[in-house]
């Protein structure tokens, strides 16, 4: 295996393994957000118990994780599967940190950071399913699951970069996309039952 390869991924995983939602919690509110609301080291549970600015630091600093390490691989030659399996790795490390043993978020806003830098045309149509759904409905859980559904399908037929692969590509998405819907499962019971946390502007 390439060495360049070897360095990004461990790169990656560590980057990716920051746990921003716990640190910011910590230093400006003094508030470990894993004992409050959903419990969730994410964005979601970041605005709803720090408040909206910090929420979108949050999100902001999870998805710049995403496609720090994407962008800097591909700066240094690195390609095709070899820049997917460094995005795979970052958003592995956000949701099995290993600052947190091994648990963590979601993965949606590292997993928009690696994707904005490899197919951002696609995310530009996710970005915007997304929010008409969580802002129609008051469900961040649902727009998220749908964009993760959504997302494989879109790469069959949007322009993919030549150098990355579509089936490559595809294939990514498609882990991905399943893994996302993973992690919400308990979200999806609560959501079928009717008691699923909405959230507030």
């Amino acid at each position: 295996m390439d060495i360049k390869l070897i360095i990004f991924l461990v790169i990656a995983y560590f980057m990716g393994s920051i746990p921003t939602g716990v640190v910011i919690g910590k230093k400006f509110k003094g508030i470990d957000i894993r004992e409050h609301g959903s419990k969730n080291t994410g964005a979601t549970n970041a605005y709803r118990v720090l408040g909206m600015p910090y929420g979108i630091i949050v999100l902001f600093a999870d998805a710049l994780k995403g496609y720090i390490p994407v962008f800097l691989a591909s700066l240094i030659g690195l390609a095709g599967l070899q820049l997917i399996l460094v995005g795979l790795v970052t958003i592995v490390g956000h949701t099995l940190s290993i600052f947190l043993k091994f648990k963590g978020g979601k993965g949606v806003a590292t997993s928009l950071g690696v994707f904005i830098y490899l197919v951002p045309n696609v995310v530009l149509i996710l970005v915007v399913v997304f929010l008409l759904i969580a802002f129609s409905t008051k469900y961040v859980s649902l727009a998220s699951v749908s964009a993760a559904g959504l997302f494989p399908i879109l790469v069959l037929f949007m322009p993919i970069k030549e150098s990355l692969g579509r089936w490559n590509v595809f294939g990514f998405a498609l882990v991905i996309a399943v893994f996302v819907i993973f992690k919400h499962r308990s979200n999806i019971k609560r959501l079928l039952h009717g008691n699923e946390n909405k959230f507030k502007v």
